[in-house]
């Protein structure tokens, strides 16, 4: 067998990592300046920037994504004295680094079908450890994936101990996102308290009207010229928390229920499916009941 000699360390010491930096602080002169410092410090260079300034609450965000050739803590270590001096919550995150996502579903399958094909064919950087469902109805497609699925049923005198397994569940896969793909079942207020900033629904954008089953054909009744679908970040307030994207549709009178449900759809994937991209390529900042969305 034919060996190869050892890179030299130079070499290895100089190769280069790409990272991302969010962070958010009270908005006020010098931010950007001092963030540039320690990325110097890191012997950093950046490759993409943005930033806002909330008018609203005064708060500063921004995104940062750059290349270093020192280690994960080392390049914190740079900038641990930049996010103390400005009362920085930010994080570090390797760049590209795939988050362990749980998909919940119930019945339908078409935002799961959607995230799976994403993440198979390499667009979506998640990585999917388990799907759950409180129904088995969606077994075969997650066998077809290779995906471990688990059949948690759910009922008012077992909705404790459902939640109760879902959260061992979650420890034990070291999940990082939870995704309610269709999950047609209200979490409970502290597990969406515990989830915070790290769930993500996908639903119909009628509400508050037509709420409950066959909102599409309640909307054809009333002869909607606009649908569409809301995704946004799980809260104790039901279909309320923070939007991180939606997406319309224009229809006529010449769109039947059926056809209106099937675009619906359709557009509740692909709404799903930017969110989770977003929030796993660490783009979506949280901004009291709003959201940053550097995209």
């Amino acid at each position: 067998m034919t060996e190869f000699p050892a890179a030299p360390a130079a070499a290895v010491s100089n190769a280069a990592s790409a990272f991302t930096l969010t962070l958010s602080c009270p908005d006020q002169p010098g931010i950007v300046h001092a963030v540039s410092g320690g990325l110097v410090a890191a012997r950093g260079n950046i490759t993409e920037s943005q930033q806002y300034g909330s008018p609203e609450t005064g708060t500063f965000f921004m995104r940062v994504d750059f290349t270093a050739p020192g280690s994960h803590a080392e390049v914190r270590d740079a900038l641990a004295p930049v996010a103390e001096a400005f009362g920085m919550d930010w994080q570090l995150h390797p760049a590209g680094a795939p988050v362990r996502t749980l998909i919940m579903v119930s019945k339908s399958g078409h935002c799961l079908n959607d995230l799976l094909f994403r993440q198979r064919a390499g667009t979506l950087p998640i990585e999917i450890p388990a799907i759950v469902s409180n129904h088995q109805d969606l077994a075969g497609l997650a066998a077809f994936y290779g995906i471990p699925f688990h059949h948690i049923p759910v009922t008012p005198d077992t909705k404790d101990d459902a939640e109760q397994q879902l959260r061992i569940l979650m420890q034990d896969l070291d999940i990082d996102l939870v995704v309610l793909a269709r999950y047609m079942q209200i979490l409970s207020n502290q597990l969406c308290r515990d989830l915070s900033g790290r769930a993500i629904n996908i639903h119909h954008s009628f509400l508050p009207s037509f709420k409950g089953a066959r909102p599409y054909h309640q909307a054809h009744a009333r002869g909607v010229k606009l649908i569409g679908a809301t995704a946004h970040y799980v809260t104790s307030d039901l279909d309320e928390g923070p939007i991180i994207e939606q997406e319309v549709i224009r229809v006529d009178h010449s769109r039947s229920a059926a056809q209106l449900a099937a675009l619906g759809s359709d557009v509740e994937g692909r709404t799903l499916s930017k969110a989770v991209q977003w929030h796993a390529e660490h783009r979506v900042l949280l901004d009291g009941k709003r959201t940053i969305v550097f995209n």
